[in-house]
């Protein structure tokens, strides 16, 4: 059994060529073995100084604590040592055959230049067109006689009824103007065109003054009516309820047309200019999505989420869209030629980003990278590639970890 065992080992560290190391001791900043292991060897066998490209020390794979001036087999697994080179050791350099490559499933891409996209999401809500809100008052006061909108919801037509109202001053001018038709009748109009006016300032429409000097008597209940086409979304009136000037009575909002507002994060807030399209889904419409616009940046942060708000508009002439639904809007916002590499090409080595670029006669090196947005396409960068390299884009984990090994993890 402990043969069978041994031969497993070996096979293990042939096929993964030395990266078992990131389960190894971790080496010293110079490259040596620790001190309490470096003790433990014999003199002779101490890693030595030697010039770039030269063998520095020889190790095993399994065992990165064993460092070895000559060639031989591990005091502790049996398995042959493998040598690093000083050059190695500088630069976390590696080489890996077309064999070793195929085993841990090393695969390359090229670093690339072209017209990026940011895709940028956001959870919106389904609000009222403030533009298109109307507010139903009265310039004098009066009681509510009886109501036709009578609920919340309700739909209404440009010039329907509303309610009709009694008021002493509407009806004195009421006769007034009848007073002013009879003058004009006898050949006297002086009073009658201001008598007029005051019933149009009183919202009296044309029709209703017309019909009233046909009739040629006042109205004790006169119908106001919906100065908009819409949905009452507030009511304020019951039959007989009290009236006083300037209180809201009605408020009607056009649906044809809603707002979204949406929150989006603080570093993508500069990206998004007026103008700019969206596409916006709903969870109550699967498999649709409606265009919209952004028609507004709201100059404030919410200073709980660290959020700023976007308004878009969008058509709703079937009146699906309801105040107070969800949305799912995504701004694609074009960030013009940029630099880009894969997003499995880099490693995230704590404040570090870093790939491997394949050096040619199988040689892999590790290289620090800035990394700007993040795309659909992968990562922009900002500086430590340039568009034709070709890098690591799998295996790069395996990869980073002999590199590692190599190079004393210090070195990135």
């Amino acid at each position: 059994m402990k043969i069978a065992h041994r031969k497993l080992i070996v096979a293990a560290a042939v096929v993964l060529g030395g990266v078992a190391a990131l389960f190894a001791v971790r080496l010293g900043a110079d490259g040596s073995a620790p001190a309490a292991v470096s003790a433990a060897l014999p003199e002779g066998s101490r890693p030595a100084a030697h010039s770039d490209g030269d063998v520095a020390y020889y190790t095993c794979s399994m065992h990165p604590s064993v460092h070895s001036t000559t060639p031989g087999t591990c005091p502790i697994c049996s398995m042959d040592l493998i040598p690093v080179t000083r050059g190695e050791i500088d630069t976390g350099t590696i080489h890996l055959d077309d064999k070793q490559r195929q085993l841990i499933g090393v695969t390359t891409g090229v670093v690339v230049r072209k017209p990026a996209l940011l895709s940028i999401r956001a959870v919106g809500r389904v609000t009222y067109d403030e533009a298109g809100l109307t507010d139903v008052t009265l310039k004098f006061r009066g009681w509510v006689g009886e109501v036709f909108a009578d609920s919340i919801g309700a739909r209404v037509e440009r010039g329907a009824p509303l309610f009709t109202v009694y008021a002493p001053e509407l009806l004195s001018a009421q006769e007034e103007f009848l007073e002013s038709v009879r003058r004009v009748s006898r050949g006297s109009d002086r009073l009658l065109d201001s008598a007029r006016r005051r019933l149009r300032l009183w919202d009296m429409s044309e029709a209703q003054i017309s019909a009233l000097a046909r009739s040629g008597k006042a109205s004790t209940y006169v119908p106001i009516h919906a100065p908009v086409g819409g949905v009452v979304v507030e009511k304020n009136v019951v039959d007989g309820s009290a009236i006083e000037p300037g209180a809201l009575l009605y408020r009607i909002a056009d649906l044809s047309r809603v707002w979204i507002e949406a929150e989006i994060y603080e570093a993508d807030l500069p990206l998004v200019t007026l103008g700019e399209k969206a596409s916006v889904t709903f969870p109550y419409f699967p498999g649709e999505s409606l265009d919209a616009t952004v028609d507004y940046v709201y100059p404030y942060l919410d200073e709980a989420t660290r959020t700023g708000r976007l308004r878009l508009i969008v058509a709703n002439q079937d009146g699906r869209l309801r105040p107070g639904m969800y949305a799912d809007v995504r701004l694609s916002v074009p960030l013009g030629e940029q630099v880009l590499v894969t997003e499995d090409a880099v490693i995230r080595a704590g404040e570090s980003d870093v790939v491997f670029i394949d050096l040619g006669e199988g040689r892999l090196g590790p290289r620090k990278i800035e990394l700007g947005r993040r795309t659909a396409a992968g990562y922009v960068v900002r500086s430590g590639l340039e568009p034709g390299e070709t890098v690591v884009t799998s295996g790069n984990f395996l990869v980073a970890a002999e590199s590692k090994l190599k190079s004393g993890l210090e070195k990135w």
